[in-house]
């Protein structure tokens, strides 16, 4: 397919006053999408045989990846459920899905599809989803979820995760052998849930991780919601196992609780190992009592790649998430107090796989000839102002293919 896209706004470079970013400086060009990728930027493009677009001076940026997501077990697109109290922690949650995700089987294919269209709607080319493996369901999500995501494998990119909610150890051999036949099922990553906590046996649980993951070769992302000095030893734990197997497979810790309360040189020292370790931290940017919010650019700018996602819509454990990823950057920006436009903009990367229009020093890096052509169209005039005032998307682009448009009203920098 062949897409002309007209009279697109694209970020060129920063304005300043004296040290300081004032605005983020853009030009209107057409761009040439041809086979997945943009193969032509220039100030006007003529191409007879192209799909042609006006974009009106809507702004162009990196579409969205959704890093962590569970599309197995949600009440999205059913009636309004708020949970109920957590008074054991965890366990209150797993031994409600005991009986809740058996009852949920004949539903969840229909939510999971709601759930991915509602992610391409909100600008998401790319889904990293976990998926319940446990004694009460088996595989029965697997093979839903892999048959749901098959179904749009010409619109996105998909990762998903065998995630043993309930424990690797504690149910026993015979679960062992239901969590292989899941790691078969196209699993593209092993998962794994506070093995201290859990499972209670914290060395065991990551040596049968990373023995699965060399052995059916998948990459790892495990959950941490282990806090303080316990989850700095999780961690630190994984690293070890890391280094003694020289695994070199990608190593993802969602959540990562450890990094938002330790001591300035505790936290300094465990930024530094990740980060030489090259191991990524997904987070939802979580706002609660407890300091769980963790030092998302602080860690960034050490060298850890952090990524956001939102974990739920609306399931057993959580009422409030949205899929919504602009207002997942504002909530973002708000928690940290970023009000001028270098620091909102930039934030984008957390959302896109690290990519922005422009550099932190303001060159123009997005989109260039040869890159994938996954991006929106937004009613905005810079990537700051998309993320503050949560302008709306009115065509998503993947693969070089427009999978979602909608008309808005276009107000363009008024907006």
């Amino acid at each position: 397919m062949t897409l002309l896209l007209k009279n697109v706004r694209l970020e060129t470079g920063y304005l300043y006053d004296e040290a300081f970013v004032t605005a983020t400086e853009t030009k209107i060009v057409d761009v040439l999408i041809e086979d997945g990728k943009f193969v032509e930027i220039a100030p006007t493009i003529e191409a007879s045989d192209a799909v042609v677009i006006d974009a009106n001076n809507q702004l162009l940026v990196p579409s969205f990846k959704e890093m962590h997501i569970h599309i197995d077990k949600t009440y999205f697109g059913g009636e309004w459920k708020a949970p109920t109290p957590a008074t054991e922690g965890i366990f209150t949650r797993l031994k409600e899905e005991a009986t809740l995700l058996p009852k949920q089987l004949e539903v969840a294919e229909e939510r999971a599809h709601a759930m991915v269209q509602h992610y391409i709607k909100n600008g998401h080319t790319h889904i990293r989803t976990h998926v319940n493996v446990d004694p009460h369901i088996e595989t029965k999500h697997m093979e839903i979820t892999k048959r749901v995501l098959d179904s749009y494998e010409d619109q996105i990119t998909y990762e998903i995760v065998a995630f043993p909610q309930h424990g690797v150890l504690r149910n026993g051999p015979a679960f062992l052998s239901i969590f292989e036949k899941a790691l078969q099922m196209e699993a593209t990553h092993i998962g794994g849930v506070d093995p201290a906590l859990v499972d209670r046996n914290s060395g065991e649980v990551l040596r049968t991780t990373f023995d699965l993951a060399e052995k059916y070769d998948l990459a790892i992302d495990i959950h941490l919601h282990e806090r303080n000095t316990l989850g700095e030893f999780q961690i630190y734990q994984i690293l070890k196992e890391m280094k003694q197997r020289s695994f070199n497979k990608e190593v993802t810790l969602s959540h990562a609780f450890a990094f938002a309360d330790l001591p300035q040189q505790a936290l300094d020292n465990l930024i530094e190992q990740v980060a030489a370790n090259h191991v990524g931290v997904t987070t939802t940017v979580p706002i609660g009592a407890a300091p769980i919010t963790i030092p998302v650019k602080y860690m960034y700018d050490r060298g850890i790649n952090v990524s956001f996602g939102h974990d739920s819509l609306i399931d057993h454990w959580s009422p409030f998430g949205s899929g919504d990823t602009i207002r997942k950057l504002n909530q973002f920006v708000q928690r940290f107090g970023y009000i001028d436009e270098w620091h909102i903009g930039q934030s984008l990367k957390y959302a896109t796989g690290g990519v922005t229009p422009l550099t932190d020093t303001g060159e123009q890096q997005w989109p260039k000839v040869g890159d994938a052509a996954n991006a929106l169209l937004v009613d905005a005039v810079s990537s700051a102002h998309l993320i503050a005032r949560q302008c709306p998307i009115s065509t998503v682009i993947s693969k070089g293919t427009i999978i979602h448009e909608e008309e808005i009203e276009l107000k363009g920098e008024f907006r």
